[in-house]
């Protein structure tokens, strides 16, 4: 890999799936970001444009372990934390202006590869996201990304 401890610009195609309630319902953006290399362990990081739900931009960063597992941190209005890891139960922090709400992700799925010059990769993400017993959502996180 090229020398990345220094933030370079990156464009990211990003699209998820999402299955709650019965209904589903896609998503997708195409926006620039930043890579970075901090270590073994990969950073990107973009501002996910504003929504119905938030009033301004939220800043995201997804980060991809050494160990194949990758955490993604929303910093909106609500904040909310998760680690994906193949096959695992993993406990995330979703805070909310009305509390801290426990949440669980369940990853049956997770991919993730990179590519040479330019400098890329993907991330494919299928996760299942519990409070307590109750399921909430089914999701697909498909992720694309090059400097």
């Amino acid at each position: 890999m090229d020398d990345l401890s220094t933030s370079i610009p990156v464009g990211i195609h990003l699209t998820t799936h999402t299955v709650q309630d019965g209904q589903s319902s896609d998503y997708a953006i195409d926006v620039e970001g930043q890579i970075v290399q901090i270590g073994e362990t990969i950073y990107l990081r973009y501002q996910e444009p504003a929504s119905e739900d938030e009033a301004g931009s939220v800043p995201v960063t997804i980060k991809f372990l050494p160990n194949g597992d990758v955490t993604l941190t929303r910093n909106g209005t609500n904040r909310l934390r998760m680690h994906f890891s193949a096959g695992k139960r993993i406990r995330a922090t979703y805070r909310t202006p009305y509390g801290l709400m426990p949440v669980e992700t369940v990853t049956p799925q997770l991919r993730v590869g990179f590519h040479e010059r330019p400098f890329g990769g993907s991330a494919s993400i299928d996760y299942l996201l519990y409070a307590g017993e109750q399921l909430l959502g089914n999701y697909e996180i498909r992720l694309q990304f090059t400097v």
